[in-house]
């Protein structure tokens, strides 16, 4: 599962899950520790778990942007845009467990709140991200409509055993117009990457006479009337973006805008995989 709906509001899971695990941790960490009666024990546990992923989650944004430093050099100002899902998780890992372990040898009396609660907030995460992660893995099988020549299509006969990018979008969705050039260009120079563009719930009329009035040369076109491709594939807002391999399994996927930057490094370190 990629997002959820709360009302008309669209938001992605994973950083949920995150903020839910870090927030437990800190309460489960800050109410163990207060089991002394000691209150200013119990708000450094609580604050040191705090800390730990913030200082983690920095980490994991500079090591990203370090590890692909030339592309964020082009569009400096993307380097601030989070929404692009750009994070080293390894690195922000080793930086939160460092923070915390630092933090035990100066108050060994947090050692045993501080394990408590992040062994118990890991524990949260990992069975929330399984349990979420219960989305198609392989290329789905909804019937789409080819807005060229009106023809039904699988997203597998339109992958035709290229690796593609699938983008779920809509003409109403304003991060969908904010990344749909970007997006264009790189389908225009990508040879080895197919770019399928699958509209949710419009007509073919509105989706032609959007592409006419933006002027975007966009191939592969396909029509998802009904919008059943985001169900499918986890994800209740717009846009999405999926990353299949040339076996039509997912290797890669992202909810919200995406920048320049953000799409090639996904592309580099697909690329490097195979």
């Amino acid at each position: 599962m990629l997002s959820i709906s709360i009302g008309p509001v669209a938001l992605p899971v994973a950083p949920l899950i995150l903020l839910l695990a870090v927030w437990g941790s800190s309460w489960l960490a800050s109410k163990l520790a207060s089991g002394t009666g000691d209150k200013d024990r119990a708000g450094a546990a609580g604050n040191a778990v705090l800390n730990a992923a913030l200082l983690g989650l920095l980490a994991a944004r500079l090591a990203h942007l370090g590890l692909h430093a030339d592309l964020y050099l082009e569009s400096p100002w993307s380097a601030f845009d989070i929404r692009d899902g750009g994070w080293h998780a390894p690195t922000g890992a080793v930086v939160g467990a460092v923070w915390l372990l630092w933090r035990g040898v100066r108050m060994p009396a947090l050692r045993r709140p501080l394990a408590g609660g992040v062994l118990a907030g890991t524990a949260f995460w990992l069975i929330a991200s399984v349990t979420t992660s219960g989305s198609a893995e392989t290329l789905p099988t909804q019937p789409l409509t080819e807005l060229t020549r009106g023809t039904s299509v699988t997203l597998l006969q339109a992958a035709r055993g290229r690796p593609v990018v699938v983008n779920l979008w809509a003409s109403w969705c304003g991060p969908c117009r904010e990344e749909m050039p970007m997006l264009a260009a790189a389908q225009q120079r990508e040879s080895s990457v197919g770019f399928l563009f699958v509209n949710q719930g419009e007509s073919d009329a509105t989706v032609r006479a959007y592409l006419a009035c933006q002027g975007l040369p966009l191939r592969e076109v396909l029509l998802d009337t009904e919008s059943k491709l985001g169900p499918a594939v986890g994800s209740r807002g717009l846009p999405t973006t999926l990353f299949y391999d040339a076996d039509g399994r997912q290797v890669d996927a992202h909810f919200g805008v995406l920048n320049a930057a953000a799409l090639e490094s996904r592309l580099r370190t697909w690329r490097a995989a195979q």
